[in-house]
């Protein structure tokens, strides 16, 4: 029986000829991951367990992103705490205030990870970096803890679903379109602890920022992870970049999947979720634009705040302005797309129209600052949950939506098709 491309990941990395779904299997690590809110927690587990060392001081990644530039004293102790592990075991890949960024932006960005890569992240988004070509894949910071410890953790194998890709997307698709309308139509629960693969002649029009943003969402979809294959837009992007040595590892032709589904781009509207699922996928032309009015934006995130983001986002808000009574809050996912757009000139944009910029952090997407919601008030975020109270107050409202879309929002004050807004 053939392999999909995840199953081949995990076989090369269990030192199998060959694994089946369902199979429990332990497997060595390439790269373990932590921010400061489940680092703590694994540091807590890993001192309790009176270890003395870590595996491998260069496999082990701590980023620093959720609640930094420290935003109270708690999130202050947390990350002296981390800090002050990264110093003693001598952590090379300890990303602090200054260096960091949205670990999930900045993991792929330093090289740290690619294809072939096996990675744990405490942190649910970690099958972002299957945009690459890897296996990655979120854990609870106990088993981040034991993975610092072993350089090993156990798995069981996935089955999978595979997603052809066809045809070309039409102006204002990105792939943050793409992943809302597929949670859309299999629902929250669709790829439950199964591997997304994508296919077909569509990938050659998704950018590595449009495979990301697809990767990172899979476990929206509640799935174990997202992985594309590696191809010519891969490999130029990991080119001078990726610290390791890339392995492709493609599906067997006879490999098994649960289920096959064939999405047309080329037929995509704007998607936007509604509260409080990600599931709540609605094009923009069956919105009724004047009935959802919102007061905030949020553009940035480890979905949505790369370069290319931050540049639809300004192509959007160009010679106009933030309608009264929005706040505009811009976040640039790393310090080099920060420097990036700073000189590219998005940031006068920005500021021009009436948006602010911050520093990287993760901050308003999971509650934490930089942009918290009251009692009633409504926000389009590019980030990737909108559950109840997900962005402050239960009784706010998260409309999950791509930069183009929130930035035509901002404009205009209620949830917009970019293509109408470009076009006036």
């Amino acid at each position: 029986m053939g392999m999909t491309m995840s199953q081949k990941i995990l076989a090369a990395h269990a030192g199998l000829a060959s694994v089946k779904a369902g199979q429990l299997i332990e497997a060595k690590l390439d790269m373990v991951l932590g921010n400061d809110i489940t680092s703590p927690v694994a540091i807590n587990v890993f001192n309790e367990g009176k270890a003395t060392a870590v595996f491998d001081k260069n496999k082990i990644a701590m980023v620093m992103d959720h609640f930094t530039p420290n935003k109270d004293i708690k999130a202050a102790e947390q990350c002296k705490q981390v800090r002050e592990f990264a110093d003693r075991y001598d952590i090379r890949n300890f990303f602090d205030v200054a260096q960091m960024g949205i670990e999930h932006s900045l993991l792929p960005e330093k090289g740290l990870v690619g294809p072939g890569t096996l990675c744990i992240g405490a942190d649910s988004h970690t099958c972002t970096y299957g945009a690459l070509g890897a296996f990655s894949t979120g854990v609870g910071s106990t088993d981040m803890a034991a993975g610092m410890i072993s350089g090993k953790t156990w798995f069981k194998v996935p089955s999978a679903i595979k997603f052809n890709l066809i045809n070309q997307p039409a102006p204002y698709i990105s792939g943050k379109d793409i992943i809302l309308h597929i949670i859309g139509m299999i629902g929250v629960d669709g790829a439950l602890y199964r591997s997304m693969e994508f296919f077909g002649d569509g990938l050659q029009y998704l950018s590595i920022d449009d495979r990301l943003c697809i990767a990172n969402m899979a476990i929206e979809a509640g799935a174990k992870n997202g992985i594309f294959p590696v191809d010519d837009i891969t490999r130029a992007y990991i080119k001078d970049r990726f610290q390791g040595e890339p392995v492709e590892y493609t599906a067997d032709e006879d490999a098994v999947y649960d289920e096959e589904y064939t999405i047309d781009l080329s037929a995509l509207r704007p998607t936007v979720a509604f509260p409080h699922l990600p599931e709540n996928a609605r094009t923009v032309d069956t919105i009724g634009e004047t009935e959802i009015k919102i007061d905030q934006a949020v553009i940035g995130s480890c979905t949505n705040g790369r370069i290319s983001d931050l540049r639809a986002a300004a192509d959007m808000l160009r010679g106009r302005k933030v309608a009264k009574g929005v706040r505009c809050i811009i976040i640039p996912s790393t310090q080099s797309v920060y420097l990036q757009a700073m000189h590219e000139g998005l940031f006068d944009i920005f500021i021009e129209a009436g948006a602010v910029v911050s520093t990287p952090t993760c901050g308003p997407c999971l509650g934490g600052h930089m942009g918290i919601l009251a009692k009633g008030e409504r926000a389009v975020s590019t980030t990737n949950r909108n559950f109840v109270g997900r962005m402050g107050h239960v009784e706010s409202e998260v409309y999950l939506a791509s930069p183009a879309v929130a930035a035509a929002s901002a404009v205009t004050g209620y949830i917009t098709d970019p293509a109408k807004l470009a076009a006036e």
